[in-house]
C-alpha cells in the first residue's frame, strides 16, 4: 500500500471547515481505492451500495459517516491506526458548522459559494481573475452596496445584505489569517474607468486596493487595453491551491450560476488561462501606479465637480 503513505499529510488536525475536511476525505478515500485497482463499481457491489452513494462519496457531494468509512478502509486494506483515526476525526469535521452556517448568512449564499469560504480558509495560495470588477473581498462597504444595488430587481433587501455582509467578512477571513495564502489578481484596465457608486466611492476604493496591495501576500496585475482579447471572452474564476498545483479547486462563475469544480480539464485550462494573463499583465509596480494615478485623477475630478 506504498501509494497510500502520502496520505497523512493530506489530513489536518480537527476542527478544519467542513467542505475542507470532507475534500480531504474524498481525495484519501479515492487515492486508496485507486491504489488497490478497485473501480467505482466493484466498490459498490462489494459494499451493497448503489454507485451513485460511491460517486457522491468521491465527489464530495456528501459526508461518510464513521460507519462507512471505515468500511471503505476495510475494504481498501487500510490499517494503519493513525491514519484510520486521522480521516474519522476529519470525517467528523466535516460536519461542523462555521461563521458561515448561520442561517443570516447560509440561506441566502449559493452551495459553491458556502464551500469557496470554507476552502479560503486553508489554501495556501488564491488566483483570481475578476475583470471588470474589485474582487468581493477586497471591496470597501460603498463599492459593494453600489454592486449589489444592480440586483435590487431580483434580491430583496435582506439577501443583499446578507451577501454585503458575507463579502466584508470574507475579506477580514482572508486578510487577517494567521498564515495568509499567497493571492495572485488580475483585472482589466477598464475596471479603472467604471466609477462604480460615482467617482468618489470608486476613488476610495482605489486607495484601498493600493493598500492590500502594500502587503507582501498579495500581487495585483492589470491587463492593459492593448492585451484584452482574451479578457474579453472570460468571466470571473478563481483557482485555490492547497499546497501544490495538483491539489487545488475552481471556482468559477457567470452572470446567474456558479460552481466549484474540483479537479480535470477545466481547473488545468483556467490555470493556463491565468498564468497567460499574468505574463500578458503589467508589472505590479507598473498597475499600482496606474490605479494611484486614476484615484488622483478621480479625487480631482470630484472637487472641481467634474
Amino acid at each position: 500500500m506504498a501509494g497510500l503513505l502520502h496520505l497523512t499529510g493530506w489530513i489536518m488536525t480537527s476542527p478544519e471547515p467542513p467542505a475542507v475536511a470532507r475534500r480531504r476525505v474524498r481525495l484519501a478515500l479515492r487515492a486508496a481505492r485507486e491504489a488497490r485497482g478497485f473501480t467505482q463499481q466493484h466498490v459498490a457491489d462489494e459494499l451493497d451500495w448503489s454507485l451513485s452513494k460511491v460517486n457522491r462519496i468521491e465527489k464530495g457531494d456528501v459526508t461518510v459517516s464513521k460507519t462507512d468509512l471505515l468500511a471503505l478502509l476495510e475494504l481498501f486494506g487500510v490499517d494503519d491506526d493513525g491514519l484510520i483515526d486521522e480521516l474519522v476525526r476529519a470525517s467528523r469535521s466535516s460536519r461542523q458548522r462555521g461563521w458561515w452556517d448561520e442561517p443570516r448568512y447560509r440561506e441566502h449564499l449559493t452551495a459553491p459559494m458556502l464551500q469557496l469560504l470554507q476552502f479560503e480558509t486553508e489554501a495556501t495560495a488564491i488566483r483570481i481573475f475578476q475583470p471588470t470588477l474589485v474582487h468581493g473581498p477586497f471591496q470597501t462597504r460603498a463599492y459593494a452596496s453600489a454592486v449589489l444595488d444592480f440586483w435590487a430587481p431580483e434580491l430583496a433587501p435582506l439577501i443583499r445584505e446578507a451577501r454585503l455582509e458575507t463579502r466584508l467578512r470574507r475579506g477580514e477571513q482572508l486578510l487577517n489569517r494567521a498564515d495568509p495564502p499567497e493571492i495572485y489578481f488580475i483585472f482589466d484596465e477598464s475596471l479603472l474607468h467604471r466609477p462604480v457608486g460615482g467617482v468618489e466611492v470608486m476613488a476610495e476604493q482605489l486607495r484601498q486596493l493600493l493598500a492590500i496591495m502594500s502587503r507582501p501576500d498579495v500581487r495585483v496585475r492589470v491587463v492593459p487595453f492593448a492585451k484584452g482579447a482574451l479578457v474579453a471572452m472570460l468571466g470571473p474564476f478563481l483557482i485555490c491551491d492547497f499546497g501544490d498545483e495538483e491539489n487545488a479547486v475552481l471556482y468559477r462563475e457567470t452572470l446567474l450560476l456558479d460552481e466549484v469544480v474540483h479537479a480535470g480539464e477545466a481547473l488545468m485550462r483556467h490555470r493556463g488561462y491565468f498564468e497567460h494573463l499574468w505574463q500578458e499583465s503589467l508589472s505590479e509596480s507598473e498597475s499600482a501606479s496606474l490605479i494611484a494615478a486614476r484615484a488622483e485623477q478621480m479625487l480631482g475630478e470630484r472637487y472641481s465637480g467634474g
